[in-house]
């Protein structure tokens, strides 16, 4: 009988390159009739802030749990009292943390609570300024009551960042025409955009302490003090982009 054919073999493959390097691909190089020119965009602005906010901690100490409590809501509704009339001067008003916690006495063998320490975290943010040093005299001047602040600050959406970025974009330009310009050519066509940052810098705390000069603000003369002046602190914004151009040949 015939025996059965053997099975082709499938023919071994080629050893495996190695990989190709993550992003090679992508880096637009440039050839001599089609050249490219990468440069680097950037805009600092100084600009008005636009928001200013309070961080305001509330505070109650007792022998006793409850009358510790008791007197940390009373202190707390008191600032909300104090805030609230200012309307739409406070765009936000936001309680943060709440604790009561106790004290141990550090003596004795048992577990004896010495006192009782309560603690509300608030966080005022106001877009009109001219209540500003008002509002924050009159929250210092609260028993037990720490006011800090008021951190300047740019709302998310405000336009200083868009006028940032399309600086950065006009600067990014300029600088590959000059480039261009430099070899005696001139650009054609944009490759690439990219925008690595655009964000801005930290709201910077300016100290506030309660003062001791009283005016009248709704009530008799020595029962109000008097409004701080604060000045508004300049915000910073930044924007950074990375531009490819294409160019036509220079002359060298």
């Amino acid at each position: 009988m015939d025996q059965p054919a053997e099975s082709a073999q499938p023919a071994e493959s080629a050893e495996p390159g190695p990989p190709p390097r993550p992003g090679a691909a992508s880096v637009p190089y440039g050839t001599p009739d089609t050249p490219r020119v990468a440069v680097r965009g950037e805009a600092v602005l100084e600009v008005d802030p636009e928001i200013a906010r309070l961080t305001i901690t509330v505070s109650a100490r007792g022998v006793d749990r409850r009358a510790a409590l008791d007197d940390l809501t009373r202190r707390n509704n008191q600032v909300l009292a104090l805030v609230k009339p200012y309307g739409e001067a406070v765009e936000k008003l936001e309680t943060g943390a709440f604790s009561v916690t106790p004290e141990i006495s550090p003596k004795g063998r048992h577990e004896r609570v010495r006192a009782y320490h309560g603690r509300v975290h608030l966080t005022a943010t106001l877009g009109d300024f001219t209540a500003l040093g008002e509002l924050t005299s009159r929250l210092a001047d609260l028993d037990l009551t720490r006011v800090d602040g008021p951190w300047w600050g740019l709302r998310p959406d405000s336009p200083a960042y868009g006028r940032a970025r399309q600086q950065a974009v006009r600067e990014a330009v300029q600088r590959a025409r000059e480039y261009a310009g430099a070899l005696g050519a001139r650009l054609v066509a944009l490759t690439e955009l990219a925008d690595l940052e655009a964000e801005q810098g930290p709201l910077q705390p300016v100290a506030v302490a309660a003062p001791r000069t009283r005016s009248g603000y709704g009530g008799p003369a020595e029962r109000e003090p008097a409004a701080l002046d604060l000045e508004p602190q300049r915000q910073t914004v930044y924007a950074h982009v990375n531009a490819r151009f294409t160019m036509t040949p220079p002359e060298l």
